[in-house]
């Protein structure tokens, strides 16, 4: 398994010759400058946290390209079908889907979530992954929240995804709480350093995760971690 970090919450995942990609919001992304462009990206797979612009992103231009498969709730894949993207596995909170390269189950996420044009886009999400016998949490844009617990209790998660840069989701301090209750073997922080309110001191943040008995690993856009 390979995973490729784009910065702010977009990133992409190879398992068994299939290239799932996250959140790809690439154009307006300062951190993808120099790093990837819309067209460099072929996925097979789409998978969305929630329908912000900061996520949605480039999602169709890239669907309608590749003809990936979009995994999302079902108001974010209704949306893509009424723009023309017919290819689309709906899920909702709690739900799980089986497929050739792996099992994918929709988290709860504590968030908000509409389309850049004012549409509703259902319950924010996160996403847990087993892929090659690994476990992935991706917990999209979300606060702690209690039922993290069942997460970490549930599952020996190896990575997990956390949002850190505040103001729109946990910060460094809460993402700990959210470690504690998740137990991941790994954390990787995402959301961060893409606009001035959410800029955040990632040194900082990886000595907290270290003190409170976590490995984490900061990536730069464009880096790629194997596992």
């Amino acid at each position: 398994m390979k995973l490729t970090y784009y910065g702010h919450s977009a990133f992409q995942i190879e398992t068994k010759g299939t290239t799932l990609l996250f959140d790809p919001f690439i154009t307006g992304n300062a951190h993808t400058d120099g790093v990837v462009t819309p067209g460099d990206l072929d996925p097979d797979v789409i998978l969305l946290t929630h329908a912000h612009g900061d996520h949605w992103g480039d999602t169709l231009e890239i669907a309608a390209r590749s003809g990936a498969l979009l995994v999302a709730n079902f108001e974010i894949t209704s949306y893509a079908r009424r723009h023309g993207h017919k290819n689309v596995q709906p899920l909702n909170t709690g739900g799980s889907w089986r497929f050739d390269w792996g099992t994918v189950t929709q988290t709860y996420a504590r968030h908000s979530s509409s389309f850049p044009d004012g549409t509703y886009g259902g319950n924010p999400n996160g996403y847990l992954l087993f892929l090659e016998g690994i476990c992935i949490y991706n917990a999209g844009d979300t606060c702690p929240f209690a039922e993290m617990a069942w997460i970490g209790e549930d599952h020996e998660v190896d990575l997990a995804l956390l949002p850190i840069g505040d103001c729109f989701t946990m910060g460094p301090e809460d993402s700990i709480r959210a470690a504690r209750m998740v137990k991941p073997a790994l954390a990787i922080p995402v959301h961060y350093d893409t606009f001035p309110p959410i800029e955040v001191d990632t040194a900082r943040w990886s000595g907290m995760m270290a003190e409170a008995g976590f490995e984490a690993r900061v990536l730069a856009p464009g880096e790629t971690l194997e596992r």
